[in-house]
């Protein structure tokens, strides 16, 4: 079955990756390739991209794009880090996307499970390779977990009371597919009818705990500090709150540096204790082997990063960093190297 796929905030993705034509660009949730399609016609020859994708069925479709300056990789975007070093791109990468969640393709194929509105097996799984099904969460996951799993990656109202009846339910006949627990949950919630499908939380959580999702968010936004270049982009397109306040903080964090002790000026055993004096020394030995004819730092704030946060455009957010060098220095007197006058 063939599945169309528009990629959202399209323009937003391609100027802020501030795409260069010789670049090396990673997009990190391939999908069906449309936001690595256009990526590739801002490219010149030299220019290179990198797709990841967990989905079997994405690494297919990527196999379509018959272009020497593209490799797909068959890896969850957590893996962001180890990939790159195995293709010798660490710390060379010019801009990464990251479009979290589940795909259109994964929804509008039954088959997968994802849909609550169209029936298939309760499989849910973004990589047809692992074992974990949200078939098996909900036949043999405890009461206290379930509600657990509702609550915390639904967000829903009626956790426990879902959990509740799935338990008692599942002892008379376990679950077997997606209307099944759709409308066995809407009966539960009861009440009058909204526009929302009252399985949307619950289906959404299941999914987040069938795949891991947050974890797999924070490992990849972890790893794309190393990954990326001098100057390097991350942009990160998130569709619900608790993606967006993972990446957001993660953005935030980092902007910020390391902190600076309070009662400045300190001694050189405090200052050790902050930011080993090595680390300070090897910092300023890499500037000058790119060319720096003279370095000085004195007691400052690490640089923040740049930021540039996308406000939300219906229920998509597109969050964009910067990757910038980070002085750790931390309480050292002024120092300058390069004038035999100073």
């Amino acid at each position: 079955m063939a599945f169309s796929h528009i990629p959202v905030l399209l323009n937003e993705v391609l100027e802020g990756l501030n795409i260069k034509s010789n670049g090396i660009y990673v997009d990190a949730t391939f999908g069906r390739g449309g936001h690595s399609k256009k990526i590739l016609e801002r490219l010149d020859e030299n220019g290179r991209l990198y797709g990841l994708d967990r989905d079997l069925a994405a690494v297919e479709a990527a196999k379509a794009i018959e272009d020497s300056r593209f490799t797909i990789v068959h890896s969850a975007f957590s893996n962001l880090k180890e990939v790159c070093t195995n293709l010798g791109i660490l710390g060379k990468v010019d801009g990464i996307l990251m479009d979290i969640g589940v795909s259109s393709p994964q929804i509008d194929d039954p088959s997968r499970g994802f849909s609550f509105e169209k029936d298939g097996p309760l499989d849910m799984r973004m990589d047809q390779s692992s074992s974990l099904t949200a078939k098996t969460i909900v036949n043999t996951y405890s009461k206290q977990d379930l509600a657990y799993i509702f609550k915390v990656y639904g967000e829903e109202n009626f956790a426990a009371k879902v959990a509740t009846a799935i338990v008692r339910q599942r002892e008379i006949k376990p679950f077997e597919t997606t209307l099944e627990l759709s409308e066995f949950i809407k009966r539960v919630i009861g009440g009058k009818p909204t526009p929302k499908h009252k399985a949307t939380r619950c289906f959404q959580a299941l999914r987040i705990a069938v795949n891991a999702e947050l974890d797999e968010l924070k490992q990849a936004l972890e790893g794309s500090l190393d990954v990326l270049a001098t100057d390097g982009r991350l942009c990160v397109i998130s569709f619900h709150s608790l993606e967006d306040r993972i990446v957001k903080n993660f953005i935030k964090d980092q902007s910020q540096g390391q902190k600076v002790p309070s009662g400045l000026p300190i001694t050189y055993e405090e200052a050790e204790k902050q930011v080993p004096f090595d680390d300070i020394v090897d910092y300023i030995l890499k500037q000058l082997e790119f060319g720096y004819s003279e370095y000085r730092f004195r007691l400052l704030p690490i640089i923040s990063v740049p930021l540039d946060l996308c406000p939300e455009v219906s229920f998509c957010a597109l969050s964009e960093e910067v990757h910038s060098p980070e002085i750790p220095c931390a309480g050292l007197q002024e120092r300058s190297h390069g004038h035999p006058d100073r």
